[in-house]
């Protein structure tokens, strides 16, 4: 069978073949360390969601925010790993253009989906600690649901374009994309037309999607330094200072391998190996530490967790009660 649909000099192939690294023995032990930090993804991500739709003081705004970070990596992770452990440690290295692109586009969506989430807990914070009294007022359940809705259909209508526009793309050459899953940046490469359009549209989404967000990010931060070194008693000012670290230490864990990555990339070469491990660390790392760090480093978090704990050893003992006075 021809691995190539050809209408007169347009060229579409039936499948490509994702090539993972290149001249590296045992590369199989780090995909099954990305196998590994899959799964706790998965439990760190699923036990936030379910702690937040089970206790009920979590159920305000920002923890509608904090929802959709988790889901977001859950089925961002999901979107990439599974596929990963098939064409690796399987050897299903082919993959059907149709499915191809159906592959980049909810990786990049949901990891998209990541940096704007960032964006609205920033926005949660800012006007958690330079508007106090008005929090309650401007940051409703209701608004948080429709910036989290804006968000997912400019997401979406942003990758369905940065997609859709590699199908006006001829590959008339080889068809082998030097990456560990359907990256853009490699397959736009391997065009034999102008791509010019497409080069542009990365460099729009780049400024667009990463840059953007995070200026608006360390712009928001800077007025929250400026309100804080307004609050006179030093306690305070600590207790609204620990309300912020969690959300740093996930902007900074998101953001600093996804720019160094990307800036090395417009810069100069970077090999397709170097390429691999930095994208993969950027793609899987973040998901399975956010988790982690609300859990650890938010005391609603931890109080929820422990008050749920309770609650449930308490009905434990009323259950083995009434079994034990049925029983007499």
């Amino acid at each position: 069978m021809s691995n190539t649909s050809v209408n007169s000099s347009f060229v579409r192939p039936v499948t490509f073949f994702i090539n993972g690294f290149s001249n590296i023995s045992h590369a199989k032990y780090y995909y099954m360390f990305l196998s590994v930090a899959y799964v706790v993804t998965v439990l760190g991500n699923s036990f936030i969601m379910s702690t937040i739709y089970l206790a009920r003081r979590l159920h305000t705004a920002k923890y509608i925010a904090v929802f959709n970070l988790a889901l977001s990596d859950l089925c961002g992770n999901s979107a990439l790993i599974p596929k990963l452990i098939d064409m690796f440690l399987f050897d299903h290295q082919d993959i059907s253009y149709e499915a191809c692109l159906a592959n980049m586009f909810f990786v990049f969506h949901f990891m998209n989906m990541q940096s704007l989430t960032l964006l609205a807990l920033s926005f949660d914070r800012l006007i958690a600690i330079c508007f106090p009294l008005r929090y309650h007022v401007i940051v409703t359940k209701s608004v948080m649901f429709l910036i989290i809705a804006a968000m997912w259909i400019f997401s979406v209508t942003i990758f369905a374009i940065l997609v859709g526009l590699l199908t006006r793309l001829s590959f008339c050459r080889s068809t082998v994309v030097n990456s560990y899953f359907c990256d853009h940046g490699p397959i736009n490469s391997l065009a034999c037309n102008d791509n010019s359009i497409n080069r542009v549209m990365v460099k729009i989404c780049f400024g667009l999607l990463i840059c953007l967000p995070l200026l608006l990010i360390i712009s928001s931060y800077f007025c929250i330094a400026l309100a804080l070194s307004k609050i006179a008693h030093g306690g305070d000012r600590i207790k609204a200072m620990k309300t912020c670290t969690s959300h740093l230490l996930l902007v900074a864990i998101f953001y600093l391998p996804v720019l160094s990555v990307n800036i090395s990339a417009f810069t100069g070469y970077l090999h397709p190996n170097t390429r691999i491990i930095n994208n993969s660390l950027s793609h899987i790392i973040p998901p399975m530490l956010n988790p982690i760090i609300y859990t650890l480093k938010t005391d609603e978090v931890m109080q929820s967790i422990k008050d749920m704990y309770k609650r449930n050893k308490v009905n434990l003992t009323i259950e083995r009660n009434i079994k034990r006075i049925g029983r007499n």
